[in-house]
């Protein structure tokens, strides 16, 4: 009877336990937008960080200016909960930059956060790249280097230096219902960026930014997009891929319910026009409606923003690409363009894009692959 009584009371302590809550006023924050809390976040994180329990870090409402800040792991913690309810501010300082990143996580296992706003302050930085000056290398706003298991709901990142949002070489990656906000005009500004990753699931984002509402680096496989409002921006993007000779491929994504208003890309796979060992293939795109964009379908493998290329073939293979169900209108003639090294297994299926000053077209340099169903503008495949 007296190990029966133990035993439920242990149950009873068990399920009656709670997350240990950190605050990160409790360190010392001014909230004030103004002075400095970097410090007050590192210390909050730590010992986040170095809890044996699950932990919940709280940021209640307020102005929190960071300097460059790095969050370290690997943790004790096998799950870190933070509830971001202020605004977290960078200084406008375009020389306030560490090695490329605002807020860094990084080897970090098991971390959750909702709400919140990131305020990049990347205005003076933007007029320094338009005014071709001597700029500093910038700083993604929020950056993700070899984490594993990140969930992020419902946050807000506007004006970032340079991009917004970045994966890099993680894993087990679910982004849902965020905010993304900059000038169309703003460079760079690249919304949420994937690259060397696996098992992304990215639902529920709006977009509206300078570059490209999302692209996919080098290196990254099982990526699913889905019910993205993109615009102003350059769509969602497959590169630019082959920077180096041996480069990872990119595969089995796909990208579903997307809406471009106003782009100057819709879907569009890019790569230099040089050696490299990269690839696309196995990627999906369903659901896809264009309002007035100028490149609604593109491959481009003759990219080369900066007139620096070497005049060379691109040898990324790309292959499996299935485009279906995409309407809506095309701001230029050419509606399709793909314009290829060596594209096999295209498939365009049910695909009817118009152009409001005439017939829309479609161009086709060494692709190949087929039509189901209606396809409008007849395919050059």
């Amino acid at each position: 009877m007296a190990m029966k009584l133990l035993i439920i009371l242990s149950l009873l302590f068990t399920l009656g336990s709670a997350d240990i809550i950190i605050d990160v006023t409790d360190f010392g924050t001014k909230a004030d937008g103004k002075s400095d809390d970097s410090h007050a976040f590192v210390k909050a994180w730590n010992s986040a960080c170095n809890s044996e329990d699950s932990t919940t870090f709280q940021v209640p409402a307020g102005k929190y200016l960071l300097y460059p800040t790095t969050f370290g792991g690997p943790c004790k913690s096998s799950k870190i909960t933070i509830n971001l309810k202020g605004e977290l501010i960078a200084s406008p300082d375009i020389n306030k930059v560490k090695d490329g990143a605002w807020i860094r996580f990084e080897k970090v296992e098991g971390l959750e956060i909702n709400g919140g706003v990131l305020d990049g302050k990347g205005a003076l930085y933007w007029v320094c790249k338009e005014d071709d000056g001597d700029c500093p290398i910038g700083a993604k706003s929020l950056l993700f280097n070899k984490c594993k298991n990140v969930t992020i709901n419902n946050l807000t990142s506007m004006n970032s230096k340079k991009f917004h949002i970045v994966f890099n070489d993680s894993k087990g990656i679910k982004v849902h219902g965020i905010k993304i906000r900059a000038p169309g005009d703003s460079p760079n500004t690249d919304g949420i960026h994937v690259e060397g990753s696996s098992d992304v699931l990215i639902t529920d984002p709006s977009i509206q930014t300078g570059d490209d509402c999302i692209s996919i680096g080098p290196g990254t496989h099982n990526l699913h997009v889905e019910r993205v409002t993109c615009g102003p921006g350059h769509g969602i993007s497959i590169g630019s891929l082959g920077h180096h000779l041996d480069e990872a491929g990119v595969q089995d994504v796909t990208v579903k319910n997307v809406v471009f208003d106003g782009t100057t890309n819709g879907l569009r796979i890019k790569t230099f026009a040089r050696k490299s060992n990269g690839f696309v293939k196995n990627i999906v795109y369903d659901g896809v409606v264009m309002n007035n964009v100028e490149n609604p379908i593109i491959i481009d493998q003759k990219y080369c923003p900066h007139e620096h290329c070497p005049h060379q073939k691109s040898s990324i293979k790309i292959s499996d690409v299935t485009y279906k169900n995409v309407m809506g209108t095309s701001a230029t003639e050419v509606a399709i363009n793909f314009a290829c090294s060596a594209c096999k297994n295209i498939e365009l299926q049910d695909v009817y894009l118009t152009y409001k000053q005439g017939e829309a077209q479609a161009s086709c340099t060494h692709a190949n692959g087929k039509t189901t169903g209606y396809v409008i503008p007849p395919s050059c495949l």
